[in-house]
C-alpha cells in the first residue's frame, strides 16, 4: 500500500464500556465450547486541532432500561451484558479529566446497542456514519428494529440535526481508496482519521483508520471480527452468526480484505471491538 504519512498525529487510547457474554464457538469456528467475556471496546481519540472525538461509546445501564420491555427484552436474553456506572464511557473520560461536553465528534462504527447506548450522554458532539446504515434503521419498530439489533431510544432527539453523513454515492469527504478496500473518507481533510467501509455484520458498518501521535498506525473494525486470530487467519464465526449479518457473503469479503491489509501492513494494529488479546494489551496493561 503506498501511503502518505499524515503530519497529524492523534492521541489514541482503547477503554472498555463493559462487556457480554456468549460461547467463543459462536463468533470464530474451532473455537471453545465456553461461554467467554466480550469486552465492548471504544476508542478516544485526541486530535491536535479538532479535539476529542470517540469511536463507539460502549455500552451505558440505559441498556437495562431499553431492554425490560418486550420485544427488547429478548436481545437482553439473547445477550447478557455486564455494565457499571464506572464503566461507562462518560465516567471512563472523567479519569482524564475529559467532561462530556467536551467530546466534538463520535464515529458511529454501526448501530447495534454496545456501540451507540452511550449517545444521549455526549450533549455537544456530532456524529460521523454512513448514510445507508442509518436509512435502514430509522424508520424501524417492534420486532423489525429488534431483527436488526437497533434500539431508537439510544438516539439523542436531536441526532439528525448533529450528523455528519458519509455516502458512497456522493463525492464529499471521499479520497482515494485505501488498498484493497473499495471506498475511503477524510472528514477533517488531514489524513489524521480514515474512515473505510467494512460491510457485511452490519449496514454501512465503518473502520477507522488512524495515524497515532506514537508514530503507530491503529486500524478500528469494529465487527468485522470478533477475535484477531479471525483476520489474522482468515476465519469465519460459526455458521450460526449469520443470523444476525447484515450479509454474510460480505462479511466474508470484508474479512478477507482485513487479512490481505493485514499482510501487507503488518505494522499496524488492527482493533476488533471485542476481542480478549486486545483488551489485555490496551486496556489491562495500560490502565
Amino acid at each position: 500500500m503506498e501511503e502518505v504519512i499524515s503530519e497529524i498525529g492523534v492521541k489514541v487510547r482503547i477503554l472498555e464500556g463493559g462487556y457480554c457474554t456468549h460461547k467463543e464457538k459462536m463468533v470464530i469456528k474451532g473455537g471453545k465450547n465456553e461461554v467467554t467475556k466480550f469486552p465492548s471496546m471504544f476508542g478516544l481519540l485526541i486530535h491536535p486541532k479538532k479535539g476529542i472525538m470517540l469511536y463507539d461509546t460502549g455500552y451505558t445501564k440505559q441498556f437495562y432500561v431499553e431492554t425490560a420491555k418486550f420485544p427488547f427484552n429478548i436481545y437482553a436474553k439473547l445477550t447478557p451484558v455486564y455494565v457499571n456506572e464506572s464503566d461507562t464511557a462518560v465516567n471512563k473520560l472523567k479519569t482524564y479529566g475529559i467532561k462530556a461536553e467536551d467530546v466534538k465528534y463520535i464515529i458511529i462504527s454501526h448501530f447495534h446497542a454496545d456501540h451507540i447506548a452511550a449517545l444521549n450522554d455526549f450533549p455537544k458532539a456530532q456524529f460521523i456514519y454512513m448514510k445507508n446504515g442509518y436509512d435502514k434503521v430509522k424508520d424501524l419498530k417492534g420486532f423489525s428494529a429488534l431483527r436488526q439489533g437497533f434500539i431508537s431510544g439510544f438516539l439523542p432527539k436531536d441526532f439528525e440535526s448533529r450528523s455528519i453523513i458519509l455516502d458512497n454515492d456522493s463525492a464529499k469527504f471521499q479520497v482515494q481508496p485505501i488498498d484493497p478496500f473499495d471506498n475511503t473518507f477524510d472528514v477533517f481533510g488531514d489524513e489524521s482519521i480514515k474512515i473505510i467501509p467494512l460491510e457485511g455484520h452490519y449496514k454501512g458498518q465503518v473502520g477507522a483508520l488512524i495515524n497515532g501521535n506514537d508514530k503507530k498506525k491503529y486500524f478500528f473494525i469494529a465487527d468485522s471480527c470478533w477475535l484477531s486470530k479471525s483476520f489474522r487467519e482468515n476465519i469465519p464465526p460459526h455458521f450460526m452468526a449469520n443470523i444476525i449479518m447484515d450479509s454474510s457473503k460480505e462479511y466474508k469479503r470484508t474479512l478477507k480484505k482485513i487479512n490481505i491489509f493485514y499482510k501487507n501492513n503488518p505494522d499496524i494494529q488492527i482493533i476488533p471491538s471485542h476481542c480478549g488479546e486486545i483488551y489485555e494489551k490496551f486496556v489491562l496493561n495500560q490502565a
